[in-house]
Formats: structure tokens, sequence, C-alpha cells
């Protein structure tokens, strides 16, 4: 049936029974197609009826579907046109997110949670100040996109205005990880009410008796129930903030789903419609995974969902290692994630010392505060999230953390080009944002030894903000130094990785995971017969001892960073030796201020020229002129 789907407009005709056929066919399709891709499984899987609901009920692209994060779109992909998932999220496949250059159904790029509301606020009151009275925005937010902050600053600003909005609450008690904090409460309170089903239950009995047969009708008692959810359940959680809400509605009844949607978009002002899901619904393995390991995955065998190819030990398993070790040995270590616990390797800490780790939920703005208070207090807090999400948070790293001088650690998985994700997933940005901040000691280590000293060095210090970044890759073999010159914090400053004779000419630098880069673009140079230099620094920010030296009598110096190139550390470097009277001509390689399309980290690290040949035919090329 799904072949004969190419636009929403096909889903009318279809009857619930067949509509259920088509929702086990879609199911049946995604594990199968994201257990070659690699993707997000377990969302997809549990909105499966939800898609098949909203696409009924709205009209898109006239009514507008706002997902927030959309990881949860590839059924909505699917209903609208793109059914080749051979490529998904391969260069030249379709995107593991919404995507505008593939379909006008498409709305939000970003993956960044907690951004629909702000989004459909705006869609909304644009639609209202037009004259646009048929068009309704719909937004489909998870309970755990629900506690960042900018999703509450949004709703209030919703709940003071008549614009045709549609929130839905996909409610699955999990976003990486089951949902925490006082919300996931409440939401686990309206999930598992019972005065809802008892009342329920004695209403349809009671209006069953009443009168003659047939006086009252399957109506009536819809109505009952309408109203027995906006008494019992979903008033308590919105209900002060003057929204009207319908539900809780189960989110795989496609008939009860497409009431209530239809209720909420003819009731012509905002609604919040509360729907109940299973996160991974349809597929055994997923179901029965409690750690919600099928959330994203690689490449996994269908009928086990187990992977291809096992996992290597890589870079966040060394800070998983280290930070449980530092928490052993020190009292004052405390852990802090956004939502995302196991991911950034804080699983092991939080099972031995389930106290020393705190989840605030999607919310880094509040992380960086909340570790700024911890610092006052006393503790050292480690601060560990995905680099491409500390951009969140900027203000209150240079307002809270940093003006304050708060000894707080940050730890940046993912840093630089992570790829498949797409533009916003890449960790491109923290470098260039972050070399701004007064005090700020950044680090980026090249290999295994150099992370583990890097965290352990990081977290010694307490009057001011470090920063150790490290990238999504798999962790290579070390890279020892051969010289170490100068000193930044207890480790060496400019490290020398490579020698290709007396006096050399050309010095390359590799920042972090583009050491190994370096070391192959000055074996490239020197056989050409031109003598050259690779060298690296573990502590990039503030400028590292030892670099005037390491670069001095040279007549070319090459910096190579898997972040913005412009404001980069190489162009802060240059700066600094220019200052000491270096006279060398820079040139700096790094990824260009643009928004990258998805594609493998190989191929988009190729495009951006930052691969070993590109450079060092670069760098000949200008010797020789």
């Amino acid at each position: 049936m799904l072949e004969s789907i190419g636009s929403p407009e096909d889903l009318a005709s279809l009857d619930y029974d067949e509509l259920r056929e088509l929702a086990a066919e879609i199911r049946a399709y995604l594990v199968d197609s994201v257990s070659k891709s690699g993707g997000h499984l377990g969302p997809n899987l549990g909105v499966v009826e939800l898609t098949l609901a909203i696409h009924r009920v709205f009209e898109s692209p006239r009514d507008s579907i706002v997902f927030d994060t959309g990881h949860q779109s590839y059924v909505h992909k699917l209903l609208t046109g793109r059914q080749d998932f051979s490529n998904l999220r391969k260069r030249g496949g379709i995107a593991g997110y919404p995507n505008r250059a593939e379909s006008e159904h498409d709305v939000v790029e970003n993956s960044h949670a907690s951004t629909a509301l702000s989004w459909a606020s705006g869609i909304g009151r644009a639609n209202t100040l037009m004259g646009r009275a048929d068009r309704t925005v719909v937004a489909v937010i998870g309970d755990g996109a629900l506690t960042g902050g900018m999703a509450w600053e949004a709703l209030n600003q919703i709940a003071d205005c008549d614009d045709r909005i549609v929130i839905i609450v996909n409610d699955n008690g999990r976003s990486y990880a089951p949902t925490i904090g006082g919300l996931a409460r409440r939401l686990d309170d309206i999930r598992t009410n019972p005065r809802y089903e008892a009342v329920l239950g004695w209403g349809e009995r009671t209006l069953r008796r009443q009168g003659p047969l047939g006086r009252v009708t399957f109506w009536t008692i819809k109505r009952f129930k309408r109203g027995l959810r906006d008494v019992l359940a979903p008033q308590e959680l919105f209900g002060d903030l003057g929204i009207k809400s319908v539900g809780p509605v189960d989110g795989h009844d496609l008939r009860n789903l497409e009431h209530a949607l239809a209720h909420a978009r003819d009731y012509g002002a905002p609604v919040i419609v509360h729907v109940l899901t299973e996160k991974g619904r349809g597929y055994h393995p997923a179901e029965n995974h409690q750690e919600d390991k099928f959330h994203a995955v690689g490449r996994i065998h269908p009928e086990t969902g187990l992977p291809v190819e096992p996992s290597r030990f890589g870079w966040t398993a060394v800070f998983a290692d280290e930070i449980l070790k530092a928490a052993r040995a020190r009292d004052d270590i405390v852990a802090i994630t956004a939502a995302m616990q196991a991911p950034v390797g804080l699983q092991p800490l939080a099972n031995e010392m389930p106290e020393r780790v705190i989840d605030v939920g999607i919310a880094e703005q509040h992380a960086a505060t909340l570790a700024a208070g911890l610092a006052f207090a006393g503790l050292h807090p480690v601060v560990a999230v995905y680099a491409t999400f500390l951009n969140r948070a900027f203000d209150q790293v240079l307002m809270d953390v940093a003006l304050h001088k708060a000894g707080v650690t940050f730890m940046l998985d993912r840093a630089g080009i992570t790829g498949d994700d797409g533009p916003s997933h890449n960790g491109m940005w923290d470098m260039a944002l972050l070399r701004s901040v007064p005090g700020i000691r950044i680090a980026a280590p090249r290999d295994e030894p150099t992370l583990r000293a890097a965290f352990r060095e990081a977290i010694e210090v307490g009057d001011a903000p470090t920063v150790v970044r490290y990238p999504k890759e798999e962790l290579g073999e070390p890279l020892p130094a051969l010289v170490r010159r100068g000193k930044a914090l207890s480790h060496g400053g400019i490290e020398v990785l490579a020698e290709h004779g007396k006096d050399p000419r050309v010095v390359v630098f590799g920042i972090g995971a583009m050491a190994s880069t370096a070391i192959d673009v000055a074996g490239k140079v020197a056989a050409e017969g031109v003598a050259c230099r690779a060298a690296t620094a573990t502590w990039v920010i503030p400028i590292p001892g030892g670099l005037s030296d390491a670069v001095r009598g040279a007549d070319a110096v090459v910096t190579i960073e898997d972040g913005l190139v412009e404001g980069g550390i190489g162009e802060a470097w240059a700066s600094a030796a220019n200052s000491a009277g270096i006279r060398a001509v820079w040139t700096h390689f790094g990824i260009p201020r643009a928004f990258l399309a998805h594609a493998t980290r190989a191929q988009v690290v190729r495009s951006v020229g930052l691969d070993a040949d590109t450079i060092a035919q670069s760098v000949i090329g200008a010797l020789a002129r």
C-alpha cells in the first residue's frame, strides 16, 4: 500500500482497516531501511499512527506542520512522496531531519530541540496578521523537548493569543532516555490517573442506563468522554495557562486521534492535544530495551536489533572512564547532562553514584548556570554535552560562568565535523565562539592519552571555565610528541609530532583531531624536498607557550582545524606570533562559514579541503610561487 501513497491526499480514501495495514507496512519498511542505513528508529516507530492522523486531518503544506527536533519525521517523509530511503543520511540521499530542499511539506530544518512552539507561534501570528484564517499551524513536540525552557517561553506567549495553533504533545515518557523532572512526573500522573478510567467507566454505564433504549446515543457518550478528559487530566497541567486542552488520547488509535485533532483544528485558537505513544512500537527489540538504544542506531540486524559492527572503544568511553575515576577520588566532582546521560558517557558514573549526576532535561542554558551555582558552593561541576548544543548556552558560559570565574569544566562530545546528521549537528562553532570568552581555557586533545590528561588538568582549574573538545570519529592510535616547547597548564605547550630535516621552512599545526592530518601533510611536503615540521598543542587557548620558538625561522606556517577557519584557533595563533615579531606567512585551513549538507565525515572533510592531499598540494604550490 505504501507505494500507492504519493502525497497526503492519497490517505483520504482509505478506511481504518486499510490505514492499520498501511501503518504495519510503514513500520516494516522503517525497520528494514534504517537497519541498513542507520538513523532514528525508535522515535519514528512510535509516531506512525499519529503522523497518519495529522496528514488526514490537516492539509499540508497549506497547514504548516512543525516537528520539534525533527528526528521523528521519517513517516512524514514517506507520506509526502519520499519513499527511497536507500541513501538515508548519505550524500545525495534524503536527510535524517526535515529539509526544505526536499519538499514543500518540510518547515523547520534545525534539529535542536524545544524550538517548535516558537516557530508555530511565529507562523500562527503571521497567518492571523495576513488574514489567512483558513490555515492552522501544527507543532509536534515530545515530552522530552518540553523540558526545554524555550518551549515554555513560547507557551507563555501562545497562551495570550487567538492564533490557530495546535500543539501535539507526543508523550512517550522518553527523549534519549526516560524524561526526568517535575514535568515528567505530572505527565506520568496524567498518563496513569486511575480516576480517569474509573470515572469514565462509571459515567458511560450510567448514561447507557438512562431512559428508553436509543435515547442515549454514541455521540452523547463521546461528548461525555471529551468533557471528562478536560476535567480530570490535561487541565491540571496546562489549564492555568488558559490554553484549551484535549486528551490524553491513545496515540495508536487512529479513529480517536483523528477525532481529537479535528476537534482541536476546529476550535480556531491555540489547543494542546496530549497524545500517548510508545517509542519503538511494533519492533520487539525496541519495545523491550529499557536503555532506549533504538533511539538512534547504526547498521543493525533487523531480526535482533544487534549492531552489524560492534562499537569500538571511543572518545566518549575514555571520558566515561576518566570522570568515574575522578569522582571516586574527589568528593567535589559532580556531572551535569542535558537529557543525554548515556550518549555523553555519564551512565557508568550514574550507575555507581547516581547522586553525583544531574540530568536537567533539554536545557543547556540552565545546565551552564546551574554549574556556576554548584561551583560557587564549593563543587567542581563537569557539564557534558554535544559541541553543537553548547551554542545554545553561550550567554550563560560568558555571563554566569566566566564573569564569575567559576571553575566549571565543559566536555564537548562530537566536536568538529560529524557528517550524516547534517548541518545542525556539526560541532564546528565552539572554538570560534568560545575563544572570545575572557579567561576561558580550551583543550583539543588528539588521542586517548591527551584526552585523559586534558580532563585531569581541566578539573584542577577552580577559577575559570575549562573546555575539552573531542570528535565523533573512531579513536585512533596514540600520537606521541617528539619534543615539547613551552608550558600551558601542566602539559607541554607546542608539541612536535614529526620532523623532516633541520631548520624547517614549513611548520604544519594540526589542532585536535586534525593532528594526524598535519603529520600526513608534513610528510607529503617533505617528499618534495622541503624541510617540514608537524606540530600541535593540547591546550589551544590561551596561546600555548613555545609557539614563537616553534615557528621562528620558518617561511610558512599552516594551521588545520575542524572548526570555523574565520575567527578560529589558527587566526588567534597567527595574531599572537605576529605580535611577537614572527614574520612567517600563515595559511589557515578549516571549515568555511557555511552550513554543511549531510554526508559522511570523510566526504565533508574532502569537500571543504581538509584532506591531507589537498592541503599538501596547496602548500607546495604556494612555496613554488
